[in-house]
C-alpha cells in the first residue's frame, strides 16, 4: 500500500525496498546519490549500525548517498554493500584521488524470531533496492526493513503483534519539507499519541488482551527479549541545515518515537534515527521548527508502521485484531 505525504516529498530523495515475504525479511533504501549532509543519534542498547561513527562531529565526510534500513540483524548489514556497488556503476561518492567511495551508513532490525531465522537481505538484496528506488510513494506495511518487524514483546513473540515500515512528511512555513521512514520493530507498545491508547503491542495468553509493556517491566516479569528488538529510520528535509543542526533533528526523531512507543530506548533495543539535508530548497529554514517538524512525522510515520501492517508469521495486526486493554 503505497503512502501520500511520505519522505520521498523531500527534493532529492528516493527510496527503494526489497521484499522476501517468503522468508520475512528485507530492506529500504534511502537514496541521495548526489549527496546529502548527515548526521545520526543512537539511543538504543543494543544498535546493530555502520558506518555511523563517521557522522559524528569533527568528521572529514559530511554527505552521504545513501542510508540503509534492513532486517536480518547483524547480517543484514550485507545489503548497504549492494547499495555502494549500485552507486559506484553509477559514479557516485566522495571523490577520493581519482575514485569516487559511496557512503553509506546503515542500521539494522533484528526480524530473526519469524519467518526464516536463517534469511537477511544481503548485497543483492541491497542492489536490487537501490535499483528500484524512485520519487514515487514508498509502500508502507511489511514491506522493506519493515517486512519482519514485530511490536509488543515483553510476553514473547508469540503474544506479539505484526508490524511494519510507515513514512510520513509536512510542509513547514518558509516552503521547506521535512519527511521520514521508520521500520517499528520496538519491544514496548505503539501507543496513539493523542489518547495514549496502545494500537498494538503483547496480548494476554488467556484473554488476549493487550498488555501494558511499561506496567510488566514494572511490576512483572518479561519474556527474555534481549538484542531482538529495534526501531530505525530515517528523516529527511531539504532545507539547508549543517551537521550541527542535524544532530538536533535527529534527537527531536527519538523524541517523536518516545511519544508512540513506550517504553523506547531500553537496554534490550537498538533505537536509532540518521537525519538527512539535501539542501534542495536553498531554503535556510529554522532549525528549530525543522526538529519539531521531524518529531511529528517520525510519531506518524510510526503509527502507520503498525496500522498499515497484516498479519503474517503466525501473528495478527492491529488492523485484524483489537483487543482491550486488559
Amino acid at each position: 500500500m503505497p503512502t501520500a505525504n511520505s519522505i520521498v516529498d523531500v527534493p532529492g530523495i528516493t527510496v527503494g525496498q526489497a521484499t522476501d515475504l517468503n522468508r520475512l525479511t528485507g530492506c529500504t533504501v534511502v537514496l541521495c546519490p548526489r549527496g546529502a549532509t548527515a548526521a545520526v543519534d543512537v539511543r538504543g542498547g543494543a544498535p546493530g549500525t555502520r558506518e555511523t561513527d563517521l557522522l559524528g562531529p569533527g568528521r572529514l565526510v559530511q554527505q552521504v548517498q545513501a542510508v540503509v534500513l534492513a532486517g536480518g540483524s547483524a547480517f543484514g548489514l550485507a545489503a548497504a554493500d549492494g547499495v555502494i556497488r549500485f552507486l559506484v556503476e553509477r559514479g557516485y561518492g566522495f571523490p577520493v584521488g581519482g575514485i569516487r567511495v559511496p557512503i553509506v551508513p546503515a542500521a539494522i532490525l533484528f526480524d530473526l524470531g519469524i519467518g526464516d531465522p536463517h534469511a537477511y537481505p544481503d548485497a543483492s538484496a541491497g542492489w536490487q533496492a537501490a535499483q528500484s528506488a524512485s520519487d514515487e510513494p514508498p509502500e508502507v506495511g511489511c514491506v522493506g526493513a519493515g517486512t519482519g518487524a514485530v511490536v509488543g514483546k515483553v510476553l514473547g513473540i508469540s503474544r506479539a503483534v505484526k508490524s511494519g515500515i510507515g513514512s510520513a512528511a509536512i510542509r513547514i512555513t518558509g516552503g521547506a519539507t521535512v519527511g521520514a521512514i521508520v521500520a517499528v520493530n520496538a519491544l514496548g507498545d505503539v501507543v496513539s499519541p493523542l489518547s495514549g491508547q496502545i494500537l498494538a503491542g503483547s496480548r494476554h495468553p488467556v484473554t488476549d488482551e493487550y498488555v501494558s509493556a511499561v506496567s510488566q517491566l514494572i511490576h512483572a516479569e518479561p519474556a527474555s527479549t534481549v538484542g531482538t528488538n529495534t526501531t530505525i529510520g530515517v528523516v529527511a528535509t531539504d532545507a539547508v541545515l549543517n551537521r550541527d543542526e542535524l544532530v538536533r533533528v535527529a534527537a527531536a526523531a527519538h523524541d517523536g518515537m518516545a511519544r508512540v512507543v513506550r517504553p523506547a530506548h531500553t537496554l534490550f533495543d537498538g533505537d536509532t534515527f540518521f537525519a538527512l539535508s539535501t539542501g534542495q530548497s536553498q531554503t535556510k529554514a529554522n532549525p528549530v521548527a525543522i526538529a519539531v517538524a521531524a518529531s511529528e512525522v517520525v510519531a506518524t510515520a510510526i503509527v502507520q508502521a503498525v496500522m498499515a501492517a497484516r498479519p503474517l508469521g503466525g501473528l495478527p495486526a492491529a488492523r485484524s485484531a483489537h483487543p482491550r486493554v486488559s
